[in-house]
């Protein structure tokens, strides 16, 4: 599950993390009051979608001028942004950042989430901020940095100096490498208590007051642990996500919106994968929508027979209505039915 910014940046906050003062801003007359209350000569006003790139796209703005607020926030209001991750299709601006501008020294990446050859979570980190790390890594690799915490122990100061040293900060500006090492183990709490699956800073900046802000925030949480965290699930946008997606997380499915003409009724993502290479080794289109299905507690398994019973043969009558064909793969050893079954 991904969050806004501003929800990014009000968690850094809770964790000791150093934000722009800013706010959610929904109408133009909000931006107004809102800006009449920050103490800045720079105002900066920025597009919330769940997608990078939304400067390329227009979708962030920056203005020395209080009264020009207002018209910003209305251009970006109801404004639909492509970018190269939303797709063709785009996203619609709902909601807008509004918060002040900083005195920007220099511009670093930072970052962590679990390095899946060691399962640790993982600071990564570059002296290249605001650029997309996969460029940074595909181009200059030599510029990533890495450090793994064990998990057993937990962040350690060493863990914050070496990358603060592998960075430059002693040359770079040496007055930041406390206050460095401590944000890193406040956002090595954040991920853990939080089931965080990436928590990303680009651009961290070193102001010319010799201070850390987190400038722009991503933090993404693990489906899997989003129930232990109320204040997580509140912050659940879905103007963000596919109605489908919608739908299905509504009836404990994982769904995956993709763009074949096959539709995939599964019960585990390796037979998931299975199938369509299988679809796609046949010369047919694929990917294709999945619906994977499966019983995660006890309860839900002794449903799962009669959604199996009757809700698979209301949709096979329905994909066969409307001609849309199907492939279905599944363990019959697992599925007691009482009743005869369709002839598909």
């Amino acid at each position: 599950m991904n969050v806004h910014e501003f929800q990014a940046k009000q968690l850094f906050a809770q964790f000791g993390v150093p934000v722009p003062r800013g706010k959610e801003i929904t109408s133009p007359e909000a931006a107004t009051a809102w800006a009449s209350e920050l103490n800045t000569l720079v105002f900066v006003v920025k597009a919330q979608i769940h997608a990078g790139g939304r400067g390329k796209a227009g979708g962030v703005k920056i203005t020395k001028e209080k009264g020009a607020v207002a018209g910003i926030a209305k251009e970006l209001i109801g404004k639909t942004l492509i970018t190269h991750q939303t797709g063709p299709k785009g996203r619609k601006v709902h909601r807008l950042l509004l918060e002040e501008g900083a005195n920007i020294a220099k511009e670093l990446y930072l970052s962590i989430l679990v390095d899946r050859d060691t399962g640790w979570p993982t600071f990564i980190a570059s002296t290249e901020g605001g650029m997309e790390i996969e460029e940074v890594a595909e181009k200059t690799p030599e510029k990533i940095i890495k450090e793994a915490v064990d998990p057993a122990v937990g962040f350690q100061g060493h863990n914050g100096r070496n990358v603060a040293f592998a960075l430059g900060l002693q040359t770079m500006e040496p007055a930041v490498i406390n206050p460095f090492v401590q944000m890193l183990g406040n956002l090595y709490r954040l991920f853990m208590e939080k089931h965080a699956a990436l928590v990303e800073i680009n651009p961290l900046i070193i102001t010319k007051e010799k201070t850390l802000v987190a400038l722009d925030g991503k933090v993404s949480f693990d489906d899997n642990g989003i129930f232990k965290h109320d204040d997580v699930q509140n912050m659940r946008d879905l103007n963000e996500k596919d109605p489908l997606e919608i739908e299905a997380t509504a009836n404990n499915l994982n769904y995956v919106k993709l763009d074949g003409n096959i539709g995939g009724m599964v019960n585990g993502a390796g037979l998931a994968m299975a199938t369509m290479d299988v679809i796609k080794l046949a010369g047919m289109l694929a990917p294709y929508d999945v619906v994977e299905q499966y019983g995660v507690d006890k309860s839900r398994d002794e449903a799962y027979d009669t959604t199996t019973r009757m809700a698979l043969g209301a949709g096979f009558d329905a994909l066969r209505d409307a001609g849309i064909p199907l492939v279905m793969h599944y363990k019959l050893s697992l599925i007691h039915i009482s009743e005869p079954t369709r002839p598909y």
